[in-house]
């Protein structure tokens, strides 16, 4: 008898950075362990189909989990960032930032401008908040 072998498609898609296929979920965000990037699953065109074709939402920012942001939003950290600068420290993962203000193109992806309660203003990246 001759056995058939099945590929099984992988569940996760493999790294953007590094190509490796190893990725897997972190929370909101899928992580790859040979370079350790992290990103958004709806930044991969495929991944669940949140990433629209549309020439107007392909300049729109997402959340961690796909939600279309726009400027006054209420979002929540799906990840503790460590804050560098200043005093240092880290903002923990559930804080509520109120009234955020899109910035496409910041500087090292740092695409919302937000004043975090006990921090300030403050750029975040959309790759690690999600709409309240």
């Amino acid at each position: 008898m001759s056995e058939q072998v099945v590929a099984r498609e992988s569940e996760t898609p493999p790294c953007p950075q590094c190509d490796s296929e190893f990725s897997y979920e972190l929370g909101a965000l899928l992580a790859c362990p040979m370079c350790g990037h992290e990103w958004a699953p709806a930044a991969d065109a495929g991944a669940d189909g949140l990433a629209e074709t549309a020439a107007g939402d392909a300049a729109s920012i997402r959340d961690a989990v796909g939600n279309v942001l726009e400027d006054g939003d209420t979002v929540t950290l799906v990840k503790t960032v460590k804050v560098s600068g200043g005093g240092g420290g880290t903002i923990k993962v559930g804080t509520k930032v109120t009234g955020i203000r899109l910035a496409p193109g910041g500087a090292g992806g740092h695409d919302i401008d937000a004043k975090v309660p006990g921090f300030g203003k403050m750029q975040l990246k959309s790759s690690v908040v999600k709409k309240a």
